[in-house]
Formats: C-alpha cells, sequence, structure tokens
C-alpha cells in the first residue's frame, strides 16, 4: 500500500478550510491536476465524489467523503479504473485562529505498481496541492 501524509499551517480558520476542501466541484479552479469533479450522490454527511485526473494519463475515480465540518473529512475508494483502494483523511485543527491541515492517503492500484513507485506516484503531487490550497486560502481569505 502507497501511503502519503503531510501537515501543514494555513492562514485561515478550520471553518474556513473546510469550505475549501469540501467544494469539491471548485477544485478544478485551482488543482490544476483535477480537470472536473462532480457531487454524484448525497447521503446524510456522506458524498460520493467522481474526480477526473490528469496525472500522467486521464483518468476517473470515485470517493465516498465523509464530512465532520469543521474538523475534516475522510474518504474511501468506491470505484475507478486506477486505484483499487484508496483512504485518506483531512484534520483539522484550530492553531491561534489559523489550521492546521493533516492531509493523509493511501492507496493500492488496480495494476502491478512497484512499492517505491507506487509511494512517489501517491505523494509526488503533495508539494504542489497543498501549494495551490495555500493560493486558494490567499485568494478567498487574503491569508
Amino acid at each position: 500500500m502507497a501511503k502519503a501524509s503531510t501537515t501543514e499551517v494555513f492562514n485561515c480558520t478550520p471553518e474556513q478550510f473546510f469550505k475549501i476542501i469540501s467544494d469539491y466541484e471548485k477544485y478544478h479552479e485551482f488543482l490544476a491536476e483535477v480537470k472536473q469533479c462532480k457531487v454524484l450522490k448525497t447521503e446524510g454527511s456522506r458524498k460520493l465524489v467522481e474526480y477526473n485526473v490528469q496525472v500522467m494519463k486521464s483518468f476517473k475515480y470515485s470517493l465516498w467523503m465523509s464530512e465532520t465540518p469543521p474538523h475534516g473529512i475522510t474518504w474511501e475508494f468506491a470505484s475507478g479504473d486506477i486505484f483499487k483502494t484508496s483512504v485518506g483523511s483531512w484534520k483539522l485543527e484550530n492553531e491561534a485562529g489559523k489550521t492546521r491541515a493533516t492531509y493523509t492517503v493511501e492507496a493500492t492500484f488496480s495494476m502491478f505498481v512497484p512499492g517505491p513507485l507506487a509511494n512517489a506516484l501517491v505523494s509526488v503531487n503533495l508539494p504542489n496541492m497543498i501549494s495551490s490550497y495555500h493560493k486558494r486560502v490567499k485568494q478567498l481569505y487574503g491569508g
């Protein structure tokens, strides 16, 4: 199983950051690899979200997103053509009016991918992704 995790402090409140991470259909506006994201179904605090992503090649997958505002989101794999499993979370904590956000993801692939390559695929985009979230916070909240 490939794993990646990072913790970062964002210059906004957990409530504000939660709004960004739970607004799936706007991901394409600030995450370069996301071409489209749409909510297919809502069941209480769970949403089935389909991602169209381009990383080396285009692929689609769906995740069940379980929201607990403003503390975070957890997800689990529903379907797709590259992952066999994918689980992860955003854990949000208030740190003096800012947000300490911990992002964690674990995935297995539907085809054989050697361990080091699998880890690279899961974590390669983390720095860019975190940078994109910082830019989004600044854009929306001036932080």
